[in-house]
């Protein structure tokens, strides 16, 4: 099952790496089998003190969530309109030497504007974003508005082919998760999340069991913003609220020099679904009221 749409086709043409990473959502494996949600907690942020997370899918496969489904839930609440926005902070091993030379692979404006709109976001993060910018890290990871969630260490597929991406080798795949949250704690983020989103959106079955020891829901989407590359912020913008259903999660990046228009989209995305009643959250609150 492969989504695709206009902007991304042109990101992917843009560059591999990040376009990838907002690109269409593979899902190669059979639906996980949820586990039992627990109770709603009181935190301001609407989601609960422990992060839910799904049970291990057949034969312990890491299992995959996607959106919330609208059918279900405790008291009918999966038919809320809330939508979770992510960005995701790619930065691969290797291109530290361009951030040396000034590339910026941060959005701190992005960021900002998130917390002026108070708007609940999930980051997720490289291990090697978090190493060139530990202070934002930090600042992000301890701000109860976001919460961090793993992007790997390297930003290299779990599977092949994938954008060009270098492949994770399946006996390094766990420890390239595990290096990426040894990098979160040491850089003093403590809002971190066992939510793992693949480079690129790739994953096989492979990888699925590769994970395992891990102990993470992997999380895609369902709505792709197309910021990769993008300079038209209302295409981007057009393109979320298009597809923007209850219980959506939408892909998006606050890597500044390969999606420049995400600020500018985002400042025209949450005003129009607020008014269409949409609330937002992150993705522990969305994962938290599954059917």
């Amino acid at each position: 099952m492969r989504k695709t749409t206009t902007l991304t086709v042109a990101g992917v043409l843009a560059g591999a790496a990040l376009a990838g990473c907002g690109g269409p959502a593979p899902a190669s494996a059979p639906p996980p089998t949820p586990a039992p949600s627990a109770p709603a907690s009181a935190a301001p942020s609407g989601a609960p003190e422990k992060p839910p997370t799904m049970a291990p899918g057949p034969a312990g496969r890491t299992p995959v969530f996607e959106r919330r489904p609208t059918g279900g839930g405790r008291a009918g609440r999966a038919a809320e309109k809330v939508v979770a926005l992510t960005f995701d902070a790619d930065m691969t091993a290797d291109q530290g030497p361009r951030a040396d030379s000034g590339e910026r692979f941060d959005n701190p404006e992005l960021v900002a504007l998130l917390r002026r709109l108070k708007v609940p976001s999930t980051v997720f993060m490289t291990g090697r974003w978090a190493e060139e910018y530990p202070a934002q890290a930090k600042a992000i990871g301890t701000d109860p508005l976001f919460e961090i969630a793993n992007h790997s260490y390297s930003h290299h597929a779990f599977s092949s082919p994938c954008y060009g991406l270098p492949v994770v080798g399946k006996d390094t795949m766990a420890g390239e998760v595990e290096r990426a949250f040894a990098a979160f704690r040491k850089a003093g983020a403590r809002n971190v999340v066992p939510y793992f989103r693949f480079p690129g959106g790739c994953y096989d079955d492979t990888a699925l069991r590769a994970l395992a020891p891990a102990n993470v829901t992997a999380v895609q989407w369902d709505v792709v913003s197309g910021d990769a590359f993008a300079t038209d912020a209302d295409a981007v913008a057009e393109q979320v609220l298009d597809g923007v259903r209850p219980g959506s999660l939408v892909v998006m990046h606050c890597t500044r020099s390969a999606a420049p228009a995400t600020e500018a989209a985002v400042r025209r995305i949450v005003p129009e679904l607020r008014e269409r009643g949409y609330r937002f959250v992150k993705v522990s609150e969305l994962m938290e009221d599954r059917p």
